[in-house]
């Protein structure tokens, strides 16, 4: 099958090298002047992996799309929007879609599969959600893990989880496309209060954190008309491992970082999604004690110590069922 990657970030370029090796025909696309494409085009490999010559590399977004069956979005989640704006002057009309990513839009609190259709008709151009656990430094040494695909499109999640399993990667079918998108782009605001307690050396807390983190997006899913259930399977609680506790996880490296006074350089989505789940918080009228603690951590209103202390004062009763 013809897949083309749009994205060479740590999952894009991931996705591409895992697709090629299970025998796909791949085809990794980026911008002509962004670091990540320049390494990959001039050198094969990247920090993690090195890219077999089956695998074209272009900057031609034209040329990526024509050629490709099923496109595989792995950019920024804030970026989504204005890339639509230029991938549909193309022609996708048959054509499968892919959001490898994770996040919700700020400013409006919409889910990225929702974005797509405001731009891509579905019943032309059919869009799906890969999400789960796992970081491309273990697949890429051969640690397996479970993942999950999800849409409305139910005979897409058939066809893509046909051709997309492996020994490396087992998929399971989602169910619930609300719960699939805002649990697991919530899982890194989670990621962000765990590493906040490693920089406090309150790593012990991660329990307790974990526990109340997931009733309280089981709520929040919810009230948006998706199932609560959804926050305990590998969209978010099964994505815990890979979020709160790997050295791995952007997301909980910015929450260290930012404890300790420190500048993190790298991507972590969590830090929109926070603010985008505070919103979807008032809107729904859904408490959200750790997402509302870690944003106000982010913005400077409190510092992580006053915000973690205040969060595990709260009663136990309230925390599991109210």
């Amino acid at each position: 099958m013809k897949i083309t990657l749009l994205g060479c970030g740590r999952w894009g370029s991931f996705i591409a090298w895992y697709l090629d090796k299970i025998g796909h025909d791949v085809t990794i696309w980026g911008l002509s002047d962004a670091p990540q494409f320049i390494e990959i085009r001039d050198t094969r490999k990247n920090n993690m992996l090195e890219f077999r010559e089956s695998i074209k590399v272009t900057d031609d977004l034209a040329e990526a799309v024509k050629s490709a069956e099923v496109m595989i979005i792995s950019i920024s989640s804030q970026a989504l929007r204005s890339f639509l704006q230029s991938l549909i002057k193309l022609d996708l009309k048959g054509k499968k879609l892919v959001l490898c990513m994770k996040g919700i839009e700020v400013g409006t609190g919409k889910r990225l599969t929702q974005i797509v259709e405001e731009y891509i008709d579905g019943s032309e151009t059919p869009v799906a959600v890969w999400v789960g656990p796992g970081h491309p430094q273990d697949f890429s040494n051969g640690i397996p893990n479970c993942m999950v695909v999800d849409s409305r499109h139910e005979e897409l999640k058939s066809f893509l989880i046909a051709n997309f399993s492996s020994e490396l990667i087992r998929f399971y079918v989602g169910q619930d496309l609300i719960g699939s998108e805002i649990g697991a782009a919530a899982k890194n605001t989670i990621g962000i209060a765990a590493g906040m307690l490693d920089g406090l050396n309150l790593s012990s807390l991660k329990g307790a954190l974990m526990s109340r983190g997931t009733r309280e997006i089981a709520r929040l899913i919810k009230a948006m008309g998706g199932n609560e259930l959804s926050a305990y399977g590998l969209c978010h609680l099964g994505d815990y491992e890979a979020t709160l506790f790997s050295k791995y996880s952007h997301n909980r490296c910015f929450g260290e970082t930012l404890v300790k006074g420190e500048k993190y350089t790298l991507l972590a989505e969590g830090v929109d999604t926070t603010k985008a789940l505070v919103l979807l918080g008032k809107k729904y009228n859904v408490d959200l004690p750790i997402c509302n603690t870690v944003n106000d951590v982010i913005e400077g209103r409190l510092t992580a110590k006053e915000g973690l202390s205040g969060l595990f004062l709260r009663s136990i009763k309230s925390e599991f069922y109210e």
